[in-house]
C-alpha cells in the first residue's frame, strides 16, 4: 500500500532500524540511565542548548498533554488555534489528563498572531474566568503552513510580556526547520520558545518523541510528571537509539528535505489536472486540495488519504521520507483517470 493519509503511515528509516538493532545487543541500565540515551540527550543539547532538559516519550499526544499539565494549574487555560492537534486530534486529553481549558484564537492559514491573542487576555486576573497560562503553536501547522521566525518571536515576546509560557507542538518540526532553511535553535531558542514537543515518529522513527524544556527551570519536576503520566519507558535505550540516529549526519534534514520536495511536486502535478484545486499554501509536506466528491472513495481505495473538511470536499495529502517520485506519478495518473 502506498498512502498519502499521513507521514505516520511510513515505516521506520533503515538507519534508525539499524540503530535499534545495535542497541539490542547487550544489557543496559533501564529507565534512561543508559549510555545510548545519554548520547541522544547530548545531541539534543547541541541543537537546543546545553542547559535544555530532555525527556523521551513514546507518543506526541502524551508529550503535548504532560507538558501542558506540568505548566498549568487547574484554573489555567491554554490558548491555541481552532485546528490545533491538542484540541482536535488528542481526544480531549488536555482537558481530561492535564485538566486545563483550551481557548481558541482566531487564525489565518492555521496560524495565530499577537492581535488574535489580545482579546483572549482581556479577562486576566478576573477570578470568574480561567487564567491563560500558555500559548501553544504548531510548527509546521496542521494546515501545512509555517510560522516565520519573526512571527514566532512576536508571539513569544507578547506572551512573555503577559506572563505566559510558549509551547511549540513540533510534531513536524524537522519539516519546518528544513523548509525555512534554519536551525532548530534559530526557530525556538532564539525566538523565545519555552518548551517544545519534538516529533521523531513522523520523520522516520518507530515511536519516539521528546519533551524539550529550553527553559531548564521549567523542566524541574517534569520527570515525576512523566512517570505519573505512564511515559517513563523502562527500555529507554530504544528511544534514545532512534534519536541518536535521527540527529546524526543530518538524517532528520535529509528526510525532511525529501518529503517537503515531494509535497511540492505533488501539488504542482495535481494542480495541472482539471477538476483539482490546491486550497492552501504548500510550505512543508502537506498538500490540501478540493476534488470532486464522487471520486474521493475511489481514490482512497487506491491511495489512502484523509478528508479534511466534509462540507467543502477539501482533502489532505501528506508525503513522507519514504514517499517516492513514482508514488507521485502513479497518484496523479490515477487522479487524472478518475476525473476523465
Amino acid at each position: 500500500m502506498r498512502a498519502f493519509a499521513s507521514d505516520n503511515y511510513s515505516g521506520v528509516h533503515p538507519d534508525i532500524m539499524d540503530a535499534i538493532v545495535e542497541a539490542n545487543k547487550d544489557h543496559m541500565i533501564s529507565y534512561g540511565e543508559d549510555p545510548v540515551s545519554d548520547e541522544a540527550e547530548k545531541l539534543f543539547q547541541n541543537h537546543f542548548g546545553e542547559d535544555a532538559k530532555i525527556f523521551f516519550m513514546t507518543t506526541g499526544t502524551a508529550t503535548n498533554t504532560l507538558i501542558l499539565k506540568h505548566l498549568t494549574r487547574s484554573w489555567n487555560s491554554v490558548i491555541c488555534t481552532e485546528c490545533a492537534h491538542i484540541t482536535v486530534d488528542e481526544c480531549g486529553s488536555s482537558e481530561a489528563i492535564a485538566g486545563v481549558k483550551l481557548i481558541h484564537a482566531q487564525t489565518v492559514n492555521g496560524k495565530l498572531n499577537v492581535e488574535s491573542l489580545k482579546p483572549l487576555l482581556s479577562g486576566r486576573l478576573d477570578v470568574h474566568q480561567s487564567q491563560p497560562a500558555v500559548v501553544s503553536i504548531t510548527q509546521s501547522t496542521e494546515l501545512g503552513t509555517l510560522y516565520t521566525l519573526a512571527e514566532i518571536k512576536d508571539i513569544c515576546d507578547y506572551a512573555h510580556s503577559k506572563g505566559l509560557y510558549v509551547h511549540m507542538d513540533g510534531a513536524r518540526i524537522t519539516n519546518a526547520a528544513t523548509a525555512l532553511g534554519v536551525s532548530f535553535k534559530e526557530m525556538t531558542v532564539d525566538c523565545g520558545v519555552d518548551v517544545l514537543s519534538f516529533g521523531g515518529t513522523k520523520i522516520g522513527c518507530m515511536g519516539a518523541e521528546a519533551a524539550v524544556f529550553i527553559n531548564s527551570e521549567l523542566g524541574k519536576g517534569f520527570g515525576f510528571v512523566r512517570k505519573q503520566g505512564m511515559q517513563l519507558t523502562s527500555k529507554m535505550r530504544f528511544i534514545g537509539a532512534q534519536f541518536k540516529a535521527l540527529l546524526s549526519n543530518e538524517l532528520w534534514k535529509k528526510n525532511a528535505e525529501w518529503s517537503n520536495s515531494l509535497a511540492a511536486k505533488l501539488a504542482a502535478k495535481a494542480a495541472e489536472i482539471n477538476g483539482v484545486e490546491i486550497t492552501r499554501p504548500v510550505e512543508a509536506n502537506g498538500v490540501f486540495a478540493i476534488i470532486p466528491k464522487d471520486i474521493v472513495a475511489t481514490m482512497q481505495e487506491k491511495f489512502p488519504f484523509y478528508i479534511w473538511d466534509e462540507a467543502t470536499g477539501e482533502v489532505r495529502w501528506m508525503t513522507s521520507w519514504s514517499t517516492t517520485e513514482e508514488d507521485i506519478d502513479n497518484f496523479c495518473a490515477a487522479l487524472k483517470d478518475a476525473l476523465d
